[in-house]
């Protein structure tokens, strides 16, 4: 069903789109140029009858949008699932950050399969895997503190930023940032706090997602003062 959706020149301009050339984050994947809308419509149809075996087959397709395609369909089991079902989702989840590879597989899921399990639950394995060499697991214990956020909780946030400070990925830069803004429409004066003592040292493009929401004069003002090293722009 999914592979009725291939297209060849979406899949050429997805390639390059997502890094997939030698040396780049996202090196070897194969894409087959499915969009995520045409994703989640087959991800609808199928969710209830595929089995957990058959989604972790799918995790381990070299294959892009299968490997998405069994994350949609994770978060749609894991969302109407009783509580044993979460936890061998969580732990499929977990088990498998080596297939989710990119920052679109992550950012679609790690959110309301991780960050939802532990939102009632100890969070230790997100400061384990912040500190993982594995630049997905690094990005999925940052992103999945979004949920947290929602639900007003803040400190793992703020607790997993300062470990990430110095992460060196480009992609790391910008999911802290992203996180670290989501917690200011929480709490500005926080993020505010936690800026004026690490902002000399954040990576610029760190800073600038992070203080995307503020006003135009106060965000100059962030930039102008910082001894930051420029990265590329996003």
């Amino acid at each position: 069903m999914l592979h009725g959706y291939a297209n060849k020149e979406k899949a050429r301009l997805l390639q390059g789109f997502f890094k997939t050339g030698k040396g780049e984050y996202g090196e070897g994947d194969v894409f087959i140029g499915v969009t995520m809308p045409q994703i989640r419509i087959v991800a609808k149809a199928m969710w209830r009858d595929v089995t957990l075996p058959d989604i972790k087959g799918l995790l381990k397709s070299p294959i892009h949008e299968e490997r998405m395609l069994a994350l949609v369909v994770l978060t749609h089991r894991f969302t109407k699932g009783d509580e044993a079902e979460k936890k061998r989702i969580f732990d499929l989840y977990m088990a498998s950050t080596r297939r989710i590879n990119n920052w679109d597989l992550v950012d679609v899921s790690v959110g309301r399969i991780v960050g939802a399990y532990l939102l009632d639950k100890d969070r230790s394995v997100l400061y384990e895997r912040a500190r993982s060499q594995l630049l997905w697991d690094r990005r999925i214990a940052m992103v999945a503190t979004g949920m947290f956020i929602h639900h007003g909780q803040l400190d793992d946030t703020f607790a997993l930023a300062d470990i990430l400070l110095s992460d060196t990925h480009d992609l790391m830069h910008k999911a802290v940032g992203w996180m670290l803004r989501e917690a200011g429409k929480q709490d500005i004066a926080r993020l505010s706090a936690f800026l004026r003592k690490r902002a000399h040292v954040m990576p610029r493009t760190m800073l600038r997602y992070a203080i995307e929401k503020y006003p135009e004069p106060e965000r100059r003002t962030w930039l102008s003062v910082t001894s930051l090293r420029k990265n590329p722009a996003p």
